[in-house]
Order: C-alpha cells, then structure tokens, then sequence
C-alpha cells in the first residue's frame, strides 16, 4: 500500500481523496494536517507547508496539482527528488478564453465603456482595428506559446518574448534581455505568461512598465510574484498605464484591505483564469503513482533549477 499525502497551507485538498481512491484502492491517503502525512511516499501538493519534504523521511515523489510548481519549491529543499506537474490539455484553451477577453477588454475600450457606466456618462470609445493594436505576449511555453499563435487569426499584431529564440508563425519573436526594451515597445496590451524563476520575479515592476508605450494596458496570468503592485498603482496613477488584469497574486485569497482591490483601472479576478480538472489531476498523479512502483520514467517532470 502506497501512503499519499495531500498537502497544502492554503486549501482543503480533502476533495482529491475519494478520487485518488478510485483510480486505485490500494492508496492509504492522508489530508495535511494529519501526522501520517509525514510518513507518505508521495506528496500531493499545492502551497505545501514550509520544510514539510525535510520531515517526511519516506518521500520518493512530489506531484502538483497543476501546471505550476513554483509554489511547491519555494523555499523547499526537494532532496533530488522527482517533482511532476499536471498537464491538461484544456489548460490552454481556459488560459486562450481568458486572455481573449482581457484583450478585448482593452482593445474595443470595454474599460472605458465601464468606467462611464459609473458616472452615467455617454461616450463612444473611437475604436480601433484588430491589426492596429498591438500585443505582447511575455513566455512563449507551452501556454503562451498557443495563444501568441492563436491571435494573429483575429488580426492582432503579435509579439512575443521568451529567454530564447523560437519561431511561430505570424507573431514577431523577440529574444533574451538584449531584445526586452525593443518588445516591450511594441506592446498595447501586455500579457505575463511567464513561469516564475529567480530571473522572472518582479519583472512586472517600474522599469517594466515604463519602457511600454503611454497608455499601455498590462495582463498578468502568470503569477502573482511577477508583480511589483506598488509599481503597478504608480504606473497607473501617473496615467502612464491604462489599465490591468490580474488573476494571480502573492498571496490568495487577496486580502480584503489590498489596495489593488480600489485601484481605478484594476481588474482583479480569483486566480481563475484556467485550471486542469479534479479528474484529469487525480488520473495523472495515479499514473505516476503506478510508474513509481515499477520504476517506470516518470510522466511531466520538472527540471527543479529551472523551476518549470
């Protein structure tokens, strides 16, 4: 029997028992806070407590519940063990709907429309094409990599940017640092698909932000560390920026008393932009499961020094 611990600080990860059970009976599953938690073989995790992998002496695998892992390996010392991520195909499809409208959002001046509609105020927004206005998308991975292909369809203007050169086709591809100032130039609205490493922290900070065009709009799906929200408030206030979308933040639920949650020009959604289904990850994780007893490869591994 395979003891499995669901681990989390954040949320009640008790809903994945019955189905982990179902896919396999021979699972002894333990919900965080529990003791026997400690003692699993494999940990089932979304915003793990912190050092908890140091206290669980029979720990051979660490699962996410999602396509991201970085909440599972900050401040966490893994011990060189496989950590595995779930990979849906209808991720990407949510993450396109999602941004569709966030763009639409900015590009038919919704935002605008909305901000009238408070003061009761009548005035058509003058509108622009599709291939006049321009997006950005920062991470060109599995996620970004589909949706920056997507828009051009819609006759959007597409740029991206990732760490190294790609090619896909009908978007302009900008690459490494030397190009980062050079793309964001070429961005009226700017969306963070980015997976967060040391090097993508805080990337959506004053600089950032400044190197954008005047009345640039700013789209963060990616996550919340991405953000610096006091740079975000100023670039806003000082009229530099337009507007924001956020679906991911530093710490969830957002408190009530963040002042992002005030700040004209924000959207704030609850971090649900897109996610893999309670079956698609219970399948998954039972499958590694299966493939850890018999020494098989594991299935969507993550290379832990580059966190994705």
């Amino acid at each position: 029997m395979t003891r499995v611990a669901l681990l989390s600080r954040s949320a009640n990860l008790a809903y994945f028992q019955p189905l982990l059970q179902a896919r396999d009976d021979g699972l002894d599953v333990a919900v965080w806070p529990d003791p026997a938690c400690l003692q699993a073989e494999v940990a089932v995790c979304w915003n793990p407590p912190a050092g908890v992998y140091a206290d669980m002496p029979r720990l051979r695998l660490i699962h996410s519940i999602a396509a991201g892992v970085d909440n599972l390996l900050a401040g966490q010392d893994t011990r060189g063990l496989p950590v595995c991520r779930v990979v849906d195909p209808q991720l990407a499809q949510g993450m396109l709907q999602y941004v569709l409208w966030s763009v639409l959002h900015f590009h038919r001046k919704l935002d605008q429309a909305l901000a009238n509609q408070a003061r009761a105020h009548w005035q058509r927004g003058v509108q622009v094409a599709a291939g006049d206005f321009r997006v950005g998308v920062m991470g060109l991975g599995e996620l970004g990599g589909a949706i920056a292909a997507f828009l051009p369809s819609l006759g959007y203007d597409v740029h991206g940017w990732s760490r190294s050169p790609r090619e896909i086709a009908g978007i302009t591809v900008h690459a490494g640092q030397a190009a980062f100032d050079g793309f964001l130039a070429h961005c009226d609205v700017l969306i963070c698909l980015l997976p967060l490493t040391d090097a993508t922290r805080g990337i959506l900070n004053a600089r950032t932000f400044a190197a954008l065009p005047q009345g640039a709009a700013v789209v963060n799906c990616g996550r919340g560390e991405h953000l610096v929200p006091a740079d975000l408030i100023a670039a806003l206030q000082s009229g530099h920026l337009r507007g924001a979308v956020l679906d991911v933040f530093a710490h969830e639920p957002l408190p009530p008393d963040d002042p992002l949650w005030r700040t004209p020009g924000v959207v704030v959604t609850p971090h649900m932009a897109t996610m893999p289904t309670a079956a698609t990850v219970a399948e998954q994780v039972v499958a590694n499961i299966h493939r850890l007893r018999h020494g098989a490869t594991l299935a969507n591994t993550v290379d832990t020094s580059r966190g994705y």
